[in-house]
Parts: structure tokens; C-alpha cells; sequence
């Protein structure tokens, strides 16, 4: 007897418990796309550069010119020299920005700091590009005095650095202005600066005043998450590069009537359909006070954590709180991510006060072992 219906019942059931307890991942939930399912009876891909057409009509290459652009222009890129696509994730944006730098630069040194998210060494090796790893400072920058030392010995080859626009555990932001002195203190005149921008992207592009991470600050190129901070039933991303950097990787392809400049060839045409009617409803103002929400979560979430003395503190406009770890049985169920002798809740737009409330009262009610404090809390 096929019992798969009871199977499907069941798992909605899972993902639908499990969606409405989840703090520990920058995953936003408060999305509605329900006017764009009909085009999921159909096999919409996205195949080849998005700015060439395609032999192949069944595609959102419009709608994917259109969310490139809108991103473009936030992370401030020059007019005429920008390109970019709508990705599976910020890891393959980081894995393109990346090749591109290789491609530039095919013996230079690649530099990122210990806080940078696991999927930046898993690319490093599939690219086999040589890498120096750099310390951070306490809230989870890079540390520059370490970065400077570590080119000092490697002068006499080209850089790549890739920056973290809100790094995983701590949401720092390395400052790409920072980076550039640093290499122009060492005379370093070829590099090549990628921004890991999954979450921080958009939320510092409406920062005032503004981080120094965009293409106007010095960076070669920028990935974002879209399932993120705006929300998408599938995992996806945007990486945005410079046009010219991109044009040393394009391969004309007869068979599908365009170019292979993408990582994979055949994209996923529904994310550039959701992340367009997301831009589109919403708009920067939507996006501002998407920020603003969270970062009041965030700030009410700190304020709560330490009245009820547990440990908390967050780098300076950031929507994640960083707390201990905790009890396992607490951890389950609000999925709090813990990296060593840290944890963090994640503040993102679909956050309320009553969840901060529920997750400290489960804490306080833990019968488990009392989560331990840690150095870096008496430092914030």
C-alpha cells in the first residue's frame, strides 16, 4: 500500500513545527509568494548569461536583469561596468567571486580571516588557490595588524582577500577600506578584493553611517543570500562583479544560443521570480524597516537576555546577540546555532519579543547543567 500521502502529512507537519521555533539561522520566514505558484507547474530555467537570450524560452531572464540591477545600484557599482546572476547561495557567490580573482590573478595569495564562513576553504581547495588565514579580533573582525604581517611576507605576489560582511557567529564587518591601506602600505598593486556579504549586505547598504564594503569602498565583488534577510521557499543568492572581470571567463556555447560566464550552467528560474516580486513589494523603504524591526528585536532581545542575567552582547548595529551556549534540550528546540564558546540568536524581520521571552523563560526553566559564561562576555 503506497502510504506516501501520510509520509507528505507528516513532514509538513515537521517543517511546519520546526519553522516557527527556529532563532539560530539568518533565514527569513515572513514571506508570501502564494500569487506565483502557478509557475511552479512549470520548468522554468535560467540557462546561460541572464543578459543574453536564450534558445531556450521557458525562463525568468527579465525578471533576473532586473533584481541584478536593483543590486547593483546598492552596492554603489560603477554604471557602465557591472554584472552579475542570480545564484544557488552565498557559497557559490563566494566560490564565482573567487574564480573570478583566480582568473585575474592565477598566482596570487588568497587571505581570509578565522571567522569566515566554512564554505570559503571547501571553494579555496576546489579552485586549489593557495590560502594564509588571519586572526580576528575579539568581536569577530579581522584583525589587520595580523593581515598586514602576513602580506609583509608575501609582497611579492598579488593579493585576494575575501572580507566579511557579517561574519557567521558574530555578524562583524571587515572593513574593505581598512583592507586596501593595508595593501597600500605594502605597495601591493595587484588584488583583488571578494566580499562574503550573505546576510550583512543589504542590511549595511542601509546603514548610516555606512560600512566601507561596497564596490565604491574598493571591492572587486559582492554575494549576497536571497533566502535571507528578504525570505525564499528555495536557497538562493545574487552575486554582483565587475563586468570586465567577468568578460576573462566568457565562453560563447552554440548549443544553448548563449554564453557559459555562471558556475552552473542551468539555473533555477523561480528565485529570480521570487527575489523580483520581493524587491518589487517592497522597495528600499520596505527593506529599510525590515532593518530597523530587527535591529528593535535585537536590541530588546540584549536588554532582556542581561535583566535575566545571561550573558549577551552584540557588535554595533548587528541583528544577531551572542549568548553562551545552551542547555542541549533548549538548543533543540529553538535551533540555536554554537560555534565553541559561542552562541547567538538571530534577529531577522520575522522575530517577535514574545519568542525572545519564551526562549529566556526556557532557559531559566532548564533543568540542564547552567550554561557557562566565557571571557568574551565581560568584554561587551
Amino acid at each position: 500500500m503506497d502510504n506516501s500521502k501520510q509520509i507528505i502529512s507528516e513532514l509538513l507537519e515537521k517543517v511546519i513545527t520546526n519553522t516557527q521555533n527556529f532563532l539560530g539561522y539568518p533565514v527569513s520566514k515572513d514571506f508570501d509568494y502564494d500569487e506565483l505558484m502557478p509557475f511552479l507547474k512549470y520548468p522554468m530555467n535560467n540557462l546561460g548569461d541572464p543578459f543574453i537570450n536564450s534558445t531556450y524560452g521557458v525562463n525568468s531572464n527579465e525578471m533576473e536583469k532586473e533584481v541584478i540591477a536593483f543590486f547593483a545600484k546598492l552596492f554603489r557599482a560603477e554604471p557602465d561596468n557591472w554584472w552579475g546572476y542570480v545564484s544557488n547561495g552565498g557559497s557559490e557567490g563566494n566560490l564565482y567571486g573567487l574564480y573570478l580573482a583566480r582568473e585575474r590573478y592565477p598566482k596570487a595569495m588568497v587571505y581570509y580571516s578565522e571567522s569566515t564562513h566554512y564554505s570559503v576553504q571547501k571553494n579555496l581547495h576546489l579552485l586549489n588557490m593557495p590560502c594564509i588565514v588571519i586572526r580576528t579580533q575579539d568581536n569577530g573582525e579581522m584583525d589587520y595588524d595580523d593581515l598586514k604581517e602576513s602580506m609583509r611576507n608575501h609582497r611579492n605576489v598579488p593579493a585576494i582577500v575575501l572580507a566579511n560582511i557579517g561574519t557567521t557567529m558574530t555578524e562583524a564587518v571587515d572593513d574593505v577600506q581598512q583592507i586596501k591601506r593595508v595593501m597600500k602600505s605594502l605597495a601591493i598593486q595587484h588584488h583583488y578584493v571578494h566580499c562574503d556579504a550573505a546576510l550583512g549586505g543589504i542590511i549595511n547598504a542601509l546603514t548610516e553611517p555606512r560600512p566601507a564594503f561596497d564596490f565604491k569602498d574598493g571591492a572587486d565583488s559582492i554575494a549576497i543570500s536571497g533566502h535571507k534577510f528578504i525570505g525564499s521557499p528555495i536557497p538562493c543568492g545574487v552575486v554582483v562583479v565587475k563586468k570586465a572581470n567577468r568578460d576573462r571567463i566568457a565562453m560563447a556555447v552554440s548549443y544553448i544560443g548563449s554564453s557559459d560566464t555562471t558556475i552552473t550552467g542551468s539555473r533555477n528560474g523561480h528565485s529570480p521570480l521570487f527575489l523580483w516580486y520581493a524587491l518589487r513589494k517592497l522597495g528600499i523603504e520596505g527593506l529599510k524597516a525590515r532593518v530597523a524591526k530587527s535591529r528593535e528585536t535585537a536590541e530588546y532581545a540584549l536588554t532582556q537576555f542581561r535583566a535575566n542575567n545571561i550573558p549577551a552582547w552584540r557588535n554595533p548595529n548587528a541583528i544577531t546577540v551572542v549568548i553562551p551556549p545552551q542547555p542541549k534540550v533548549v538548543a533543540a528546540k529553538w535551533q540555536l546555532a554554537t560555534e565553541g564558546d559561542l552562541s547567538h540568536v538571530i534577529c531577522m524581520p520575522n522575530v517577535t519579543h514574545a519568542q525572545i521571552d519564551d526562549l529566556i523563560q526556557d532557559i531559566l526553566n532548564s533543568t540542564e547543567d547552567e550554561p557557562l559564561g566565557s571571557e568574551m562576555f565581560e568584554l561587551y
